[in-house]
């Protein structure tokens, strides 16, 4: 199948959107909840936004590779590891980035995990999963075993010689992360007091496991795209159906392992899943059976150029909050939220999505651009 499947680009920009809407808003004092990641265990919409990315990320690796499973050799595994090497060197080279010389900020807390880490790893793992074993009942057990590992890993491994409660600190993976990547190199968070560092991470090693099973509950939907013996209809069918499954099946089991998307619990993968599936089925629906396609094209563009806009928004972001406005001791965010939005606005949940939306409006004519350029960015 060499045809590209358009509802995939759609679904992939219309993530990368809501990425960039929710990583940048006019100020973090400010941000309506649906806008702000769940503070612990719960799910609010931004929480879906990841584990969608990823989802799809296994799609895109059967629509890459599924043609060459055939011709399996090690050309091909090194292309897979290239890729990979390339996502996580841009993640740890945006996390390390300053513009003081040397221009690399101190090493020594620099934070080795991160969202494109995570992809890079994911990635590595799912590809290589994917073009080594072509019998789809194996990606259901080491799926199984994933989830179920890590569910009895969290819940029943004792920490310190009592029973792990799933807090911030007192849980399996931040144990890992701390023992493997030192406090000095984990996320910084900001509590009441001030910045708190290296109590967890979101992005860390032990929850990428349960991450793998995310892509690869997208890899067998990408199975189902490729099949020429399923109709259209069918394939919509069985994509409602393992939705509603897979919402169901993570509720269940949420009850008694939380939804938590810093833990990346095994309830949240399924439950996530399920979206998943559901939000693709109806977008499949309109753009590749009913072909209403107008509506998507601002987010093709996006996805067409995923990776590169994603890592361009974080450049930026991150640059304006670096530097200062010649003459003043105000941020180029700071000068730009304010003249352009509080001045009218007010220093208010409402300017600071204000100011988040008109960044992704930039990014998507950056991405319109690019595409009327044929410019298509492969990491």
């Amino acid at each position: 199948m060499n045809k590209r499947i358009l509802s995939i680009d759609i679904f992939r920009g219309l993530t990368i959107a809501f990425m960039i809407l929710v990583n940048t808003p006019g100020t973090w004092g400010h941000v309506y909840e649906p806008l702000d990641h769940a503070p612990w265990h719960g799910l609010t919409p931004t929480d879906l936004i990841f584990p969608f990315f990823l989802f799809i990320v296994g799609t895109s690796i059967v629509l890459a590779y599924h043609n060459k499973r055939q011709y399996v050799n090690h050309n091909l595994y090194r292309k897979i590891v290239i890729r990979s090497i390339k996502i996580i060197l841009i993640g740890l080279l945006l996390a390390a980035f300053t513009y003081k010389f040397p221009f690399i900020k101190d090493l020594s807390h620099l934070r080795f995990p991160g969202v494109l880490q995570r992809i890079g790893l994911v990635f590595l793992i799912a590809a290589t999963l994917f073009v080594s074993v072509k019998n789809w009942r194996w990606y259901m057990l080491i799926l199984v075993l994933l989830l179920g590992g890590y569910w009895y890993s969290m819940t029943q491994i004792s920490i310190d010689g009592h029973t792990p409660q799933l807090t911030k600190t007192d849980n399996l993976a931040s144990v890992v992360d701390r023992a493997v990547l030192g406090k000095d190199h984990m996320w910084r968070h900001y509590e009441k007091d001030g910045y708190v560092q290296g109590d967890y991470d979101p992005e860390g090693l032990f929850s990428t496991l349960p991450a793998i099973g995310t892509t690869i509950l997208g890899i067998f939907l990408g199975l189902l795209l490729v099949s020429r013996r399923i109709s259209p209809y069918a394939k919509l069918i069985l994509f409602l159906g393992i939705g509603v499954l897979l919402w169901l099946l993570g509720w269940w089991w949420s009850q008694s392992f939380p939804l938590n998307k810093r833990l990346w619990t095994s309830s949240y993968v399924l439950y996530t899943g399920g979206l998943a599936y559901l939000v693709f089925a109806v977008t499949y629906f309109l753009v590749d059976i009913l072909n209403y396609q107008k509506w998507g094209n601002i987010f093709k563009y996006l996805g067409m150029n995923a990776i590169a806009i994603f890592t361009l928004s974080v450049f930026v972001t991150k640059s304006f909050y670096l530097l200062h406005v010649p003459g003043t001791k105000t941020t180029i965010h700071g000068w730009l939220y304010h003249n352009l939005y509080t001045s009218w606005l007010g220093n208010t949940e409402f300017s600071s999505m204000i100011y988040a939306l008109s960044v992704v409006v930039f990014y998507i004519i950056v991405a319109w651009w690019l595409y009327k350029k044929k410019v298509f960015i492969k990491v």
